[in-house]
């Protein structure tokens, strides 16, 4: 996921690259660092971490929706990347399903 935003990025134009894109890169490694604290996490604490996760995962989407409305690269790197997220948030959205009790 990191490798297609980062790729992403190096085609924007500069203006782009060090706002839009670094916030971008930011949000997906955020997210990454909440599901690797969620792997290890007690299973108490886990759905705190998915919940943050969760949430970097949307507002990545959001970010892909603006490089999409202003234009900023290829239409086809931001439909591969927003699938990718998508699948992440189906899995994202299994682990927290199976983490609660009914």
């Amino acid at each position: 996921m990191y490798k297609l935003i980062v790729d992403i990025n190096n085609h924007c134009e500069k203006r782009w690259r060090y706002s839009l894109g670094q916030s971008l890169e930011n949000t997906v490694l955020t997210g990454l660092e909440n599901l690797i604290m969620a792997k290890n996490a007690p299973k108490p604490l886990k759905a705190n971490f998915l919940i943050k996760a969760n949430a970097q995962l949307e507002i990545a989407t959001l970010k892909l929706r603006l490089f999409l409305e202003f234009k900023v690269v290829n239409e086809t790197k931001i439909f591969q990347t927003q699938a990718k997220l998508r699948e992440i948030g189906r899995m994202l959205g299994g682990w927290m399903k199976s983490l609660q009790t009914v």
